[in-house]
């Protein structure tokens, strides 16, 4: 029996879905370990549109992106 597992299955949601490194998102530090974290910087982040855009279809959502990330212009 062969088993189909989904991209969304396979994607780390502690790695930025743009370059793969830690996102380090305090919302899934306290997930993955149960622990109250502060505020994530990312809520208060402005994510550009051209940037979001980058992100493969298949990891849209699933994943925060990291703030070196966040911080560059989109090409």
């Amino acid at each position: 029996m062969t088993t189909i597992t989904s991209p969304a299955a396979l994607l780390d949601p502690s790695q930025c879905p743009l370059c793969g490194k830690q996102n380090l998102c305090a919302m899934e530090i306290a997930r993955e370990t149960g622990e109250k974290q502060p505020p994530c910087w990312c809520t208060t982040a402005h994510f550009d549109e051209a940037l979001l855009a980058r992100i493969p279809a298949e990891k849209r959502n699933l994943a925060c992106i990291c703030a070196a990330c966040a911080a560059q212009k989109a090409d």
